[in-house]
């Protein structure tokens, strides 16, 4: 049997009379859903981590970012996916990401030569994205809600674009919609000086392929990119069928330092379970949900859950505070942490004053010759070496 037409109306014939079907009021339960994770950009914002890899792959919970959307989309039922990638970090994506089969997922790999737009990015996607509907995802952002509800909204409505959105304190910062009592969107705006509403943009979109023909129209605007709340705006001037829904639960954008710590200490608390507590010393002391990884050795230390270590770390006269994400091969010796996210390979010596709301990134080493203040905070990149003198 051939498959049926996607936008039209069928009527079937029989004996006692005919039976209309309107196939275009089930086009989207009969079209496959697709996904577009944007991870490209520079990361300027969480520099200087992001001089030396992807943002996307920051770990929270040590968890690359990315992986949690992925994973999202694969738990709404969305397994056919494409990554968005930069020249810069699109390699060490692909590479840690793979094709997909660890997630159930196939991926696909676009590179985008510049950071000219979100909708730049879908326009360079439509070879991939075809006549799919399609959820679009920034790869930087979390929430807690299930994108199936909204999944299942979008299809069962037949909108032509669903937007997420969240109070936010400083609507300046985002893309703003204004939205009347049935959550219908009556304007966009992107960044402006004087919002209409405190309703910001979630990174999560829905789109039916009819925003592909919004893009075409768009201008560069006075950023010099193609935005996507114009497209969506498009689609307003049109008529089109442009819904919104507000989260129910928490959205995190991890592109700061603040909110990357954050997201860890959020995700360490609603998803962490105690595991493999083998590998500790009779002198330690394991408080709370703690999950240590593989060929770790904790000794004469004492970890305050919840906490999560990773394979072949080496504790020793240590205190590892609560929301601390210590990745694998790092070395933490006379250093009393908390509220920290500490990446791969990283080295801590000596530090007996405490270091609190850090992220120290991969290989980077600091080490303490001199007694210091009570408390230190950092925000150290890859491969750094810091001595307190």
């Amino acid at each position: 049997m051939k498959e049926l037409p996607k936008w039209v109306s069928l009527t079937l014939y029989n004996l006692k009379g005919f039976i209309v079907i309107d196939v275009k009021n089930l086009k989207y339960r009969l079209q496959f859903v697709k996904a577009l994770i944007l991870s490209g950009g520079k990361g300027t914002r969480l520099r200087p981590l992001t001089y030396t890899g992807a943002k996307q792959l920051v770990p929270v919970a040590n968890k690359p970012i990315l992986w949690y959307g992925i994973e999202a989309l694969v738990k709404a039922g969305i397994t056919d996916i494409g990554i968005i990638i930069s020249p810069e970090t699109g390699i060490e994506i692909q590479n840690k990401t793979g094709d997909g089969s660890i997630f159930g997922a196939s991926i696909t790999y676009i590179l985008q030569d510049s950071p000219d737009g979100l909708a730049h990015a879908v326009k360079i996607a439509q070879p991939f994205l075809g006549d799919s509907p399609f959820v679009m995802y920034l790869g930087d952002n979390l929430i807690a809600d299930e994108l199936s509800q909204y999944l299942e909204e979008f299809k069962t409505k037949n909108l032509d674009a669903l937007i997420l959105l969240r109070k936010v304190s400083n609507p300046s910062a985002f893309g703003v919609a204004k939205i009347n009592a049935e959550g219908e969107v009556l304007e966009l705006v992107e960044k402006p000086q004087n919002p209409p509403s405190n309703l910001a943009l979630v990174g999560i979109y829905f789109f039916s392929p009819l925003i592909h023909h919004a893009i075409a129209k768009l201008k560069p605007s006075a950023r010099g990119e193609l935005e996507i709340t114009d497209a969506i705006q498009c689609l307003l001037v049109e008529q089109k069928l442009v819904c919104a829904r507000q989260l129910k639960n928490w959205w995190l954008d991890t592109g700061k330092k603040d909110d990357l710590l954050e997201a860890n200490r959020i995700i360490l608390d609603t998803n962490l379970t105690t595991e493999n507590l083998s590998n500790i010393e009779d002198n330690s002391q394991i408080i709370g949900r703690v999950k240590i990884g593989q060929n770790t050795k904790i000794i004469n230390s004492t970890v305050r859950g919840p906490v999560i270590i990773g394979d072949n770390c080496y504790l020793e006269n240590c205190f590892i505070g609560p929301y601390s994400s210590i990745a694998n091969n790092v070395k933490l010796s006379e250093a009393d942490l908390e509220h920290s996210v500490i990446l791969e390979s990283a080295e801590v010596i000596g530090i007996q004053q405490r270091i609190v709301d850090s992220v120290i990134g991969q290989r980077a080493k600091i080490y303490l010759a001199l007694k210091r203040p009570k408390a230190v905070s950092f925000m150290i990149g890859d491969d750094s070496q810091i001595e307190l003198t």
